[in-house]
């Protein structure tokens, strides 16, 4: 009798043991929807940050969606399409500006640079920005972080974009890459990984970067409205966290390593051409280090904006700044 009954009660304890072992397995994660302005190896420290695991590791589970846009991204925040949004720091200025009663909080820093380069259709031996007087300029949306710091550049340059350039800018933001493939312009102004593709095919040919010219500003930070951020507080932090740890791990890692982990955002591109684009980023110092957006870099932003005719009003760091979370997570 005890040999029938020995295998069951081996098999009962089994089931016990295992039951709780898969539901810790199992254990809910939060979810946050993130929506992003564009996909770019640009955002490095983001995708590293997903296929790393450091979201996972803080019990968050992140939904990415590209909306292709800075107004769509602000959209989509305040109608509570997504919790999170990544994009340039100017827009929460115009949401406020407008009188919004749930003002949209910048509480992460992803990039301290322009992100964009100068792409001639020629090869040029010798670069001068004022080659670039009587030609057909390809630039960026108007009222865009990329539109502003490149006008500041070319100011910086002597170079009025309005009288001195063919200036297009009436092309969205998704095509313009291939306007220019397709022969619109003499010059255009491009993210990465699009600039060094276009330069390995010949259709094109990095000449400057805008990064280095403009010097550090806010150019792309993770932001939400203050309602949600003061509901979700404990959330906001483990994102946070999740950010630094990804943003350390860049910052030691080579550029091959970082190109491997970012490589299931980019299937279509080459290894190559991430590591290549990665590397370009990483010498011009355009990944935050840290999440702080600090007063200095925001008071660039709104110079560019003024520089550019576009800042509406003039807002202090504290009004639209949140750097308690990422004081907290860094220490």
């Amino acid at each position: 009798m005890k040999k029938w009954i020995k295998p069951y009660v081996v098999f009962f304890l089994a089931i016990v043991l295992i039951i709780p072992l898969a539901a810790c397995g199992q254990e809910k994660k939060e979810t946050i929807r993130l929506a992003e302005v564009t996909r770019s190896i640009f955002y490095a420290p983001l995708y590293a940050a997903l296929t790393e695991g450091f979201f996972e590791d803080e019990g968050l589970k992140i939904e990415l969606t590209t909306v292709w846009g800075g107004d769509k991204v602000m959209t989509s925040l305040i109608s509570d399409g997504s919790d999170i949004g990544l994009v340039g720091s100017e827009t929460s200025i115009y949401v406020y500006a407008r009188g919004a009663s749930d003002p949209v909080i910048n509480f992460g820093q992803l990039t301290q640079t322009d992100g964009t380069f100068l792409v001639s259709r020629d090869e040029v031996d010798d670069f001068q920005w004022e080659q670039l007087k009587d030609s057909t300029f390809l630039g960026q949306r108007k009222g865009g972080m990329p539109q502003m710091v490149g006008e500041f550049v070319l100011k910086k340059h002597g170079i009025d974009p309005q009288n001195d350039l063919n200036l297009i800018q009436n092309i969205d933001f998704a095509n313009i890459s291939s306007a220019f493939a397709s022969g619109t312009g003499d010059y255009v102004q491009l993210f990465e990984p699009q600039a060094s593709i276009f330069e390995k095919e010949g259709r094109g040919h990095i000449v400057a970067s805008f990064g280095t010219e403009s010097g550090h500003v806010p150019y792309t930070t993770f932001m939400a409205k203050q309602s949600y951020m003061e509901e979700n507080s404990e959330t906001v932090e483990k994102f946070t966290r999740a950010l630094y740890k990804a943003q350390q791990w860049v910052s030691e890692s080579d550029s091959a390593v970082i190109a491997e982990a970012i490589q299931p955002f980019f299937e279509d591109t080459e290894l190559e051409i991430l590591e290549m684009a990665v590397d370009r980023y990483k010498t011009q110092g355009s990944f935050a280090t840290d999440p702080i957006l600090d007063e200095e870099e925001w008071t660039n932003l709104q110079v560019i904006m003024e520089e550019a005719g576009e800042l509406p009003k003039e807002v202090s760091h504290e009004e639209l700044v949140n750097t308690t979370i990422a004081e907290k997570v860094m220490n």
